[in-house]
């Protein structure tokens, strides 16, 4: 077969999107398919129509149509076979089969074309192929990546190994009474009073990055000396320009920095005295019930900026009836915790060291039991004679959380089109690229603990997991909370701020 071109175009034979594959002008195949809906006849169902130069082979889209411009001498059953896999490949890219989804997603289409034919003959290609060619996926770059995460650990390892070198440096000179030498990153007036009892966590804080100063505004004459950032002023004198003509330019926008705020937000009103209480889960269940592995990690670190409040105590109320395993810092006052829920140092003479993260408790909670699962996710795939119902639905089982932004991810077979939503609490979102169904909730609480989804698709009840969630939430799951801190002389209360996470790590249905 001998392909001229591979079109979607409008029932007027207005093209969309065109990939011609021979030597061809715009102005051919533009007429080629304005001509296309006229050969077409009225209440009769083919598949091809021919002029005395080339066939037609098509397809209904919906308001569209799959075009392929071939030679007379072609192969017909080659040619359906080929326009079959252009049909199945549109909806791959395209959530919607209407002309604006395909305007937007053109290039991703014209790169998936390029994959089935080459120099107008048909390569032997599935569709599991082209999605691995668009993708990319490269061995090389996982390589490269791995190695960078391996010298990344290691570069962490010796930032830690020099940590301890530089502290016992400190703690010799003070033994030997020497001036004890500020080091790089424990320079500060209020470190010096620490001895052997100072706490040294494996957390690394990472020093804080110097502000970008303003560019000063240079002089508007001529200079033909070399200066920094005279690329960019060259780009803002075209803008500008670009305005003058009356040419619309949109600002551009730091989204990555506003991702990172919006899914951190950064605590209110921290005080001298700063408490964080994280929580992270880790669960797998089957689909059939069962809870296989329940894990909870959770940690409370404590950050001290006012020198006066070093020496402080922590009252820890502790109202958890999970059956979880605490374990304080080795320099916490251990006898103290356990007899009065207080976390001290051993040597209440020391204060905890001045703006470093130091976690002085974790807990951890392994367990099987399915009461415990804080949200419980069931998925009831049933066969019908076109495809899969499913059905799944949710329930908070743990009355005290309010979790936000819960996205439930279910995997969908690829080339077979967007699922048909039926019942639905919340919104969804179908990836065609990575054939997952997102659930999105707002918010799961007391007051919203239980929904459900219901869709249609082609498909085996095999192909629905596994399932994933997704969630925040800023009530921990262990009721484990600070309630005061004091000073350890005279038990005066100090004024202290707190943010709590619970945070997912892994939460699947299998």
């Amino acid at each position: 077969m001998v392909l001229l071109a591979a079109a979607v175009c409008t029932k007027a034979g207005k093209a969309i999107v065109s990939r011609q594959f021979v030597e061809m002008t715009r102005t051919r195949i533009e007429g080629l398919l304005a001509a296309f809906p006229k050969l077409m006849n009225t209440g009769k169902q083919h598949t091809f129509v021919e002029t005395d130069s080339v066939r037609y082979v098509y397809q209904p889209l919906e308001k569209l149509y799959m075009v392929l411009i071939t030679t007379k001498n072609s192969n017909i059953l080659e040619d359906l076979e080929t326009l079959r896999l252009f049909s199945r490949v549109i909806p791959e890219y395209c959530r919607v089969l209407e002309e604006s989804e395909i305007s937007d997603h053109c290039f991703d289409l014209i790169f998936a074309f390029d994959e089935i034919v080459a120099l107008g003959y048909r390569e032997n290609v599935n569709l599991a192929q082209i999605r691995t060619f668009t993708e990319m996926d490269s061995h090389e770059e996982k390589v490269f990546r791995a190695v960078r995460e391996t010298q990344e650990r290691e570069a962490k390892a010796e930032m830690r190994r020099k940590a301890k070198e530089l502290q016992q440096a400190r703690r010799d000179a003070e033994r030997s009474g020497k001036k004890v030498p500020a080091f790089g990153g424990f320079g500060s007036g209020g470190m010096t009073s620490m001895s052997s009892g100072s706490i040294i966590t494996d957390t690394i804080v990472e020093p804080e990055k110097p502000k970008i100063a303003p560019a000063a505004v240079r002089p508007s004459g001529p200079s033909k000396a070399l200066k920094l950032g005279a690329k960019g002023k060259e780009v803002d004198n075209f803008v500008d320009k670009l305005k003058s003509e009356g040419e619309t330019i949109m600002p551009t926008t730091g989204k990555r920095g506003s991702d990172v705020s919006k899914a951190l937000p950064p605590p209110v009103n921290v005080e001298g005295v700063h408490l964080r209480v994280e929580e992270k889960i880790s669960l797998t269940c089957g689909r059939d019930g069962g809870l296989q592995n329940m894990e909870v990690l959770g940690m409370v670190t404590l950050r001290v900026t006012d020198e006066k409040s070093g020496r402080i105590r922590l009252i820890i109320n502790n109202n958890d009836n999970k059956g979880l395993q605490l374990q304080t810092h080795p320099n916490v006052d251990k006898k103290l915790f356990t007899t009065d829920s207080v976390i001290g140092l051993k040597n209440p003479e020391k204060s905890f060291p001045l703006n470093n993260d130091v976690g002085v408790l974790k807990w951890r909670l392994q367990t099987t039991d399915e009461a415990l699962i804080p949200l419980t996710i069931n998925c009831w795939p049933s066969e019908s004679g076109s495809g899969c119902d499913v059905n799944i639905e949710y329930e908070l089982q743990e009355d005290s959380l309010e979790l936000n932004d819960v996205i439930i991810s279910i995997p969908v077979p690829s080339g077979v089109g967007a699922p048909l939503i039926g019942d639905l609490d919340g919104e969804y979102k179908h990836d065609s690229r990575r054939n997952i169904l997102e659930w999105c909730l707002p918010v799961i609480d007391a007051n919203n603990k239980t929904g459900s989804l219901e869709f249609s698709i082609a498909g085996q009840p095999n192909d629905f997991f596994p399932i994933a969630v997704t969630f925040v939430s800023k009530r921990n799951y262990c009721d484990i909370q600070v309630t005061k801190a004091t000073l350890v002389d005279g038990d005066t209360s100090v004024r202290f701020s707190s943010e709590i996470s619970f945070l997912v790590d892994k939460y699947e249905i299998l």
